[in-house]
């Protein structure tokens, strides 16, 4: 039975489920309706917003998150260019951004089709675009007629959005774009960043774009494998995990722990299921190592010198919160006073020698400038002198001769 093009788009938009073998029938509506306009920029609503037509439960690498909420309606441009938004919410930013990163991995990468980041749409954004041949009304498929398939996925706060265009005419790609970017723009900013975790990875600035984040074990088997040492991770108590692949196909994991006990526990019983994998003979991750209150694993490296040169860039960085008063607040307190006293004092310093240097600078050419001028006119004035030309100095008489008479002008003999 021959699936239509729309049909088709529409499964492949939808990028959210229940757990495993759910449907989205079950799913909340009202409250992702909610998030849906009747007009968005130019776009005008030509449905009532319902529930997407496919659960996730039906697509790989999307069967383990929970959706809070979920919704679809499509809109118009005034041109006449259709296009679906399907929204998905869920309990938290990192939760969305799990699903989002997993997506993209489960499908976009997965498919032979132009895929690219998208910056100023929501927090993190996706853009895909492949070529399919046309289909028409009736599911006439038209021989030599190729359509493009324009879509875009992003996450802001707790939200994740795919917008796709109309799969029976060309789409504007910049058309997409707009109506993406105004739609985020109506979503509340929840935390407006990737997860901390993320930023730890080695190289996190390029590597996050391959990332994948995970919030829950299901999600980390289903985007790293099947790996016999997960039998020994649990993500009670807020876990998270970011995993990401580097040169020679080596994958790093990292599995972050909310607390020093957790952490404590989690690396005595991996340490254990490691050396158990190893006796019986069954794979065993290429290094591990706890870093703080994390758990890094390396996965498929070419020799243990990657792996273990991989685990050591990765740092982890201690966030120290007292429930109660903090007891060194005073310390801290004191030190900050000192710092800021002792760089009054030298900046005080300093700024009083540039003011004197400047004072000395300018005092000097000006001073240079008018000595220079006086001694250019007293060198254009003819002097007279009764000491053979030298300076004469009335030592004899306290006031200067006043009487021009007894004066010696000029051409007089004595």
């Amino acid at each position: 039975m021959r699936v239509s093009l729309i049909a088709t788009l529409f499964l492949i938009c939808s990028i959210f489920s229940l757990l495993s073998g759910s449907s989205l029938a079950k799913v909340n509506v009202e409250e992702a309706a909610k998030l849906l306009p009747n007009k968005i920029g130019d776009a005008i609503a030509s449905s009532k917003a319902a529930a997407p037509r496919y659960g996730i439960s039906e697509h790989k690498g999307t069967a383990s998150f929970e959706v809070v909420s979920a919704a679809m309606r499509h809109y118009v441009l005034p041109s006449g260019e259709k296009f679906e938004i399907q929204i998905f919410k869920l309990p938290s930013d990192s939760a969305a951004y799990s699903l989002l990163t997993n997506r993209r991995v489960a499908y976009f990468e997965g498919m032979s089709s132009r895929f690219a980041n998208l910056t100023g749409v929501g927090t993190v954004a996706y853009n895909s675009q492949r070529e399919v041949e046309f289909i028409g009304e009736r599911d006439v498929r038209v021989p030599g007629k190729k359509v493009l398939i324009y879509e875009v996925a992003f996450y802001k706060g707790a939200v994740v959005a795919t917008i796709s265009g109309d799969s029976t005419r060309d789409t504007n790609s910049g058309n997409l774009v707009s109506l993406a970017h105004a739609f985020a723009e109506t979503l509340d900013e929840g935390l407006g960043e990737i997860p901390v975790l993320v930023k730890h990875l080695p190289d996190w600035e390029t590597a996050h774009d391959r990332a994948v984040y995970v919030v829950s074990l299901p999600a980390l088997r289903e985007s790293t494998g099947n790996r016999p040492v997960f039998d020994a991770v649990s993500f009670d108590g807020g876990t998270e995990a970011v995993a990401a692949t580097y040169d020679h196909g080596a994958r790093l994991v990292i599995v972050e722990y909310t607390t020093p006990q957790f952490a404590f526990d989690a690396d005595a019983a991996i340490t254990a299921r490691i050396a158990g994998l190893r006796g019986e003979g069954k794979p065993v991750p290429s290094a591990y190592r706890r870093v703080g209150n994390y758990a890094v694993f390396v996965f498929d490296a070419p020799n243990e010198q990657v792996a273990t040169g991989l685990i050591d860039k990765v740092k982890y960085e201690k966030d120290v919160r007292w429930l109660g008063e903090d007891p060194y607040a005073i310390g801290r307190a004191n030190r900050a006073w000192l710092n800021m006293s002792t760089s009054v004092i030298i900046n005080t310093v300093k700024v009083t020698g540039i003011a004197i240097a400047v004072c000395l600078t300018i005092g000097g050419i000006f001073g240079g400038a008018i000595f220079m001028r006086r001694r250019a006119q007293a060198a254009l004035t003819e002097n007279f002198s009764d000491a053979g030309g030298m300076m004469r100095l009335n030592l004899d008489e306290m006031n200067v001769e006043s009487n021009a008479s007894r004066l010696i002008g000029q051409g007089d003999k004595m």
